[in-house]
């Protein structure tokens, strides 16, 4: 990892935003296994806009690397206002935006955000208050 991008995931995780249980959530997703190592869960809050329903706040938990809890923080900002269509058209790449193009290893940090993101908002997988 080249030192812009460490010092920009090291700001990221000094003060993360969003991270923890949220207990009134709408929806919860989680990606991974935290037996295995990597496992991030994220929690989702909707509310009505202009007659459309987005959400409202959204919350992380993250077994993983630095990168992933940076990821996941800038993620649960950036979807902030978002219909569920619009937040699940993210690519990775847009979800660890202000970090700037993750190196090839580090990839997959995004896309486990994505995951949890996607699992989140898929109506099948919506159970809210499960931890």
């Amino acid at each position: 990892m080249n030192d812009e991008l460490q010092k920009k995931v090291a700001d990221a995780i000094r003060d993360p935003q969003n991270i923890g249980e949220m207990p009134d959530a709408d929806s919860v997703g989680t990606v991974g296994n935290s037996e295995c190592g990597e496992m991030l869960r994220m929690w989702v809050k909707y509310k009505e806009q202009d007659g459309e329903k987005v959400i409202d706040k959204a919350s992380f938990q993250s077994f993983g690397c630095e990168t992933a809890i940076a990821v996941a923080s800038l993620a649960t900002e950036l979807i902030r206002g978002k219909t569920a269509d619009e937040a699940m058209e993210l690519k990775p790449e847009e979800l660890s935006g202000e970090l700037g193009p993750l190196p090839p290893m580090k990839i997959h940090c995004a896309e486990l955000v994505q995951g949890a993101l996607r699992s989140a908002l898929s109506p099948e997988d919506q159970t809210a208050g499960q931890a």
